[in-house]
């Protein structure tokens, strides 16, 4: 009987229209072989730096999933985080606000006092966790509310499938909504997570992917905004040829 209830509710998941959404996330990469943190989507890369004061928090933890020491800094245009040890795993919070857009109108960073009518009123949370190295398994990490695990190892080379589980509080989550290379390809197909909070991909870069999940959630303040919407990327670099 519970495993035909949890059909239906997926099955009305796939069938719902997906409802508007804060597009923008952020994601941890390399670069000049250091740790950055970006807010964009696709090839934009927007003003990190303006955004300091919104991060939550950034962590790194080593293959056992124990902390190192971890902490972010503004260099130029880039936002930087440095680790005390080579990290396995670094991970980044950005409390992005309150956003509402009446319909037909564009998002304004106002709550649902503020734009009474809003079409669309949301809180925004953005997570990242970046996978450095090939570790033989990716730990629920604190702080990630939302989260998209590898299943099993990370392949070396790109074409093959990988599949990846959606934790929502640490548990398997159905129906959070997946893009597969949010970097090259953020308007792609999106792909809903099963019942057991999994979806299979192809890895598609031989070199930077980057895989980009969201789930609108309930309210804890309906007054503010009707929904909470918590946005997740997965980051990790396969390596090229020698040269």
């Amino acid at each position: 009987m519970k495993t035909a209830f949890n059909a239906m509710i997926l099955t009305s998941l796939l069938t719902l229209p997906a409802l508007p959404a804060q597009a923008h996330g952020i994601y941890l990469t390399e670069r000049s072989r250091q740790i950055v943190l970006v807010y964009g989507e696709g090839a934009d890369d927007l003003d990190m730096v303006k955004r300091e004061p919104l991060v939550e928090s950034v962590a790194a933890y080593d293959e056992q999933g124990k902390p190192i020491q971890a902490a972010h800094r503004v260099s130029g245009l880039a936002m930087l985080v440095d680790t005390g040890t080579t990290p396995t795993f670094v991970t980044a919070i950005l409390q992005n606000g309150v956003w509402s857009r009446m319909k037909g109108g564009h998002y304004e960073k106002k709550s649902l006092d503020e734009m009474p009518g809003a079409e669309v009123s949301t809180r925004n949370v953005k997570y990242a966790v970046r996978v450095q190295g090939a570790p033989a398994a990716v730990p629920v990490l604190p702080g990630q509310t939302l989260q998209i695990v590898p299943a099993g190892p990370i392949p070396k080379t790109l074409g093959q499938e990988l599949t990846y589980k959606v934790l929502y509080q640490g548990k398997p989550f159905a129906g959070a909504r997946l893009i597969n290379d949010f970097v090259n390809d953020p308007d792609g197909k999106e792909v809903v997570s099963g019942a057991d909070g999994t979806v299979t991909l192809v890895v598609r870069n031989q070199g930077l992917n980057v895989i980009h999940a969201v789930y609108e959630g309930p309210s804890d303040n309906p007054a503010k905004y009707r929904t909470v919407e918590h946005t997740a990327t997965l980051s990790f670099t396969l390596e090229h040829k020698p040269e």
